[in-house]
């Protein structure tokens, strides 16, 4: 294996890991700021307000695209594993 071949890999794993979490981690960022924004404007400051909603949304939206993400996993992992022939 060359050093390229290992850094192309690495490159990709990265930006599959990014394109899957992405949308979860997005999830998570407007549903902090939103609740940030109605506790600042109501004066609750408790962290179990901002820890419920920010739960309950990234688990919908884990649930929905959960099958769009194992696709997308099996995909490169099926993908890495025909390559390693060709690798050794």
């Amino acid at each position: 294996m060359t050093a390229e071949l290992a850094a192309e890999l690495c490159q990709t794993a990265l930006t599959l890991a990014l394109i899957v979490g992405g949308p979860i981690l997005l999830a998570a960022l407007s549903t902090s700021l939103i609740v940030g924004m109605l506790q600042a404007a109501t004066q609750m400051h408790d962290q179990t307000l901002a820890f419920i909603p920010k739960f309950v949304v990234m688990s919908l939206v884990i649930l929905f695209l959960l099958p769009w993400g194992i696709s997308r996993l099996t995909e490169y992992a099926t993908d890495l594993i025909r390559g390693i022939p060709g690798s050794i």
